[in-house]
């Protein structure tokens, strides 16, 4: 393993000061291929001496120029796509096309806050004494530091990093050690796009060490966090005790209603597609299949079928359209959902298992009969794990969808605009996709409720995360003297 993953410091790529290094793993053979520089503390205060000294030259950079740096940046991270997801589908496992998909869509993210960001307005209040002028102004919040995890390393690092630089603000970017080499692909791009040296760092380490370093630290100002719920928390009151303002992007646990005026084959398709995407490795899959009694039995006998059509191997042979999944504590965690819905009187229609003994694939699988008290029907399974269960009456439905403390995303199919209104209403999801997958669009708000965290990214909420507001009274000399 000669190949290493460096962290960049004050536009330096650079191995971490004391050494130590962890090794990048390929899930589709769970063997080591290359290694990861550990940032130490030492290294971790040259980032925010660096982050600090440059946001006072970035801030003062017009919105114009910025704006021209990110589409720069957009532009070669389109020209590279193919060979950054290659590195993506080794070191996650992916299928290629989804992983060129995800870097495609990343470059449309950084276009959209290079233009929102020369939109982050101010507003003229009317004032109540003649002479007086009162004006709310946007302005950079300051040093960010962002955290991001492995199942999407580069759209979700790049959210962080595109908004953060679009409003001004410059940021420390810890990037997941299992899927280093796309990331350091992504900040690459933002440099060689003419980005100056202190507004993008980019570090990698053991993320408890990190975090507990970065977030108490004066010169952070904002904390951006994507990941699981129990660590969100935890970042969450460490940013509290320090007043840190904070965007947390957590877990979910999402439903999927099939109501009994819907096209169940286009629910089906839709299902499957949503489902094993990334090995079902997403924060917003569908994780809880609620079907109506009339169509149920025919939704559960075409979700197996399109199941068992999948092919799972390594994400970069041809025809593959589900890949490993991404580290061995995922394989362990879908065994324990498995043996706990079995425990408990759930039926295993197709999948279940392991395949093969080499790298860290689980077949598709889908679960009937699940009793609601069932860990996978608590706890987000993030795996390949389709539980569906049948409904009578619509409001069952909701309140089953709703009966969880998280809140990310929900979809439901139906024909009826009365009914696609109320489940919009009545779902208590941060993100409600009726009929289509219809979120994640750099344009539209991406964030949860409840347990599954605060803020958002994307559209106009993804820039007002990394801006703050001033307010300005004044009153000319001349007014004031008379």
């Amino acid at each position: 393993m000669t190949e290493q993953a460096q962290l960049f410091i004050d536009g330096i790529w650079t191995d971490g000061s004391t050494g130590r290094t962890g090794a990048v793993i390929d899930p589709a053979t769970g063997q080591p291929f290359a290694t990861v520089a550990h940032a130490s503390p030492a290294d971790l205060d040259r980032a925010l001496a660096a982050a600090e000294r440059a946001f006072a030259e970035w801030r003062a950079v017009s919105p114009y120029e910025r704006s021209k740096l990110l589409r720069a940046a957009a532009n070669l991270l389109r020209e590279r796509a193919p060979a950054i997801a290659r590195l993506m589908t080794r070191e996650q496992g992916k299928p290629l096309a989804e992983a060129l998909g995800e870097t495609v869509g990343s470059a449309d993210h950084i276009d959209w806050y290079a233009e929102e960001g020369r939109r982050a307005y101010g507003r003229l209040i009317p004032a109540r004494a003649p002479g007086v002028r009162q004006i709310a102004v946007k302005e950079p919040i300051g040093p960010v530091a962002g955290f991001s995890p492995w199942n999407f390393p580069v759209s979700q690092a790049v959210r962080k990093i595109a908004g953060a630089l679009g409003a001004g603000c410059t940021i420390i970017i810890k990037c997941p050690e299992e899927t280093p080499f796309s990331c350091v692909e992504l900040v690459r791009c933002f440099i060689d796009a003419g980005v100056p040296a202190g507004v993008v760092n980019l570090v990698f380490g053991v993320p408890a060490e990190i975090s507990e370093h970065l977030i108490p630290a004066p010169q952070i100002r904002k904390v951006s966090f994507t990941g699981s719920i129990p660590v969100g928390k935890h970042l969450g009151m460490l940013a509290a005790q320090h007043v840190k303002r904070c965007t947390l992007e957590l877990g979910g646990h999402s439903p999927f209603i099939v109501c009994e005026d819907a096209d169940p084959d286009e629910a089906v398709k839709l299902g499957i597609a949503l489902k094993y995407r990334n090995a079902g490795q997403v924060c917003a899959a569908p994780s809880r299949f609620y079907v109506h009694e009339r169509h149920y039995k025919r939704f559960v006998d075409a979700f197996v079928a399109g199941s068992e059509a999948l092919a799972v191997g390594p994400g970069d042979q041809d025809g593959v359209t589900m890949g490993p999944l991404a580290n061995a504590r995922r394989l362990e965690a879908m065994e324990g959902f498995v043996a706990d819905a079995e425990a408990r009187g759930a039926k295993i229609l197709t999948g279940g298992r392991r395949i093969g003994n080499q790298g860290n694939f689980f077949a598709p699988t889908v679960l009937t009969d699940t009793p609601e008290d069932a860990r996978l029907m608590i706890d987000e399974p993030f795996g390949p794990l389709a539980p569906i269960a049948p409904f009578a009456d619509l409001d069952e439905a909701i309140a089953r969808s709703n009966s969880l403390p998280f809140g990310l995303a929900a979809f439901a199919f139906t024909r009826s605009e009365r009914t696609a209104t109320l489940l919009g209403d009545r779902l208590e999801a941060g993100m409600v996709s009726i009929n289509h997958f219809g979120i994640a669009a750099p344009e539209t708000p991406f964030g949860g409720t409840k347990e599954s965290g605060y803020g958002s990214e994307g559209g106009s909420e993804g820039l007002d995360a990394f801006l703050q507001t001033k307010f300005i009274s004044e009153v000319g000399l001349r007014d004031a003297a008379a």
